[in-house]
């Protein structure tokens, strides 16, 4: 499977930071915004990873991530000139995706939990089709929704409804097979002048082929999209990290964990951050990771 980081748009809600910078390069707490979506990508097991971006913004982000090789990855990246929504990301990523099954995350979203990680190897392993993921929320009328029956099936998508079916919000992380290329090929901009992700979801629900996966309790999701929630997710990833003595999206350690790069290897990237708490962290992962039984050493956090 391949994975797809849509890190474009303007971040008008987010001027002026925005104004100097992408904002999924903005800190959330200790690092920046795009490690969240990258980390949750690799511990599902996604080692070929496209990050669509702003053309400006193309440099900044090699800067920060470069290839991937220094992670045991490949990483590429794509320009999108305009914001044309999210399902443009399908067109602009088509030979990334070059008809192979892919994820598709979106830069902004951050996703944490114990249990996750399997339920997304579970749900690539059952794709069919695509699927889509539902987390209850308070006020379902800001998100696309998702309608489901007694027996919990998906049956409907609405986008933003005045008056939702359910409380069940749609994140913005999405599995598709490769023929959701071309889906977005045929779509046609909505009012709003964008391609609408609705409208791919709806095109396979259609055809029988879009199943929902349900984030339970134990899953937390944030949309760093505002002064307001980038500030929560900050204190959300604070909290964690001081209470348990793990650092979330620390794609280092996640690279080791996964087998994308030795005990070596992750320790000398930590020791070219050593004068900062986080290369500390990454080197004594390094060090510990032989301590852990064999059990223990496949993360399964995000």
């Amino acid at each position: 499977m391949r994975g797809i980081i849509l890190a474009g748009g303007n971040g008008t809600r987010l001027k002026p930071l925005s104004i100097v910078g992408s904002k999924q390069l903005a800190p959330v707490y200790d690092k920046p915004m795009i490690y969240y979506p990258l980390s949750l990508l690799m511990l599902a097991g996604i080692s070929e990873i496209l990050i669509i971006t702003r053309p400006t913004e193309l440099e900044v982000f090699r800067r920060l991530l470069g290839d991937g090789a220094r992670l045991g990855m490949s990483i590429g990246y794509a320009a999108q000139d305009e914001p044309r929504g999210i399902a443009d990301a399908f067109r602009v990523g088509a030979d990334h995706i070059r008809g192979e099954d892919n994820a598709l995350i979106l830069g902004d979203n951050l996703f944490h939990g114990a249990n996750l990680p399997s339920l997304l190897r579970r749900s690539a392993d059952r794709l069919n089709g695509c699927v889509l993921f539902g987390h209850q929320v308070a006020d379902p009328q800001r998100f696309g929704v998702a309608e489901v029956d007694e027996r919990g099936r998906l049956v409907a998508i609405e986008e933003k409804p005045a008056r939702p079916r359910s409380n069940l919000a749609i994140p913005g992380l999405y599995m598709f097979d490769g023929g959701v290329v071309d889906v977005a090929k045929r779509l046609t901009p909505s009012a709003r002048g964008e391609l609408e992700i609705t409208d791919v979801l709806r095109a396979y629900l259609d055809e029988g082929r879009a199943d929902l996966m349900w984030l339970g309790r134990g899953v937390t999701w944030l949309d760093t999209g505002t002064h307001e929630s980038l500030l929560e997710a900050g204190m959300f990833v604070r909290d964690v990290q001081h209470r348990q003595g793990v650092r979330i999206g620390c794609v280092e350690e996640i690279a080791m964990h996964m087998g994308f790069i030795g005990v070596d290897d992750c320790y000398r990237l930590g020791e070219e951050m050593a004068s900062s708490p986080y290369g500390k962290y990454v080197m004594n992962c390094a060090r510990s990771f032989h301590c852990l039984p064999a059990s223990a050493r496949f993360l399964d956090e995000s």
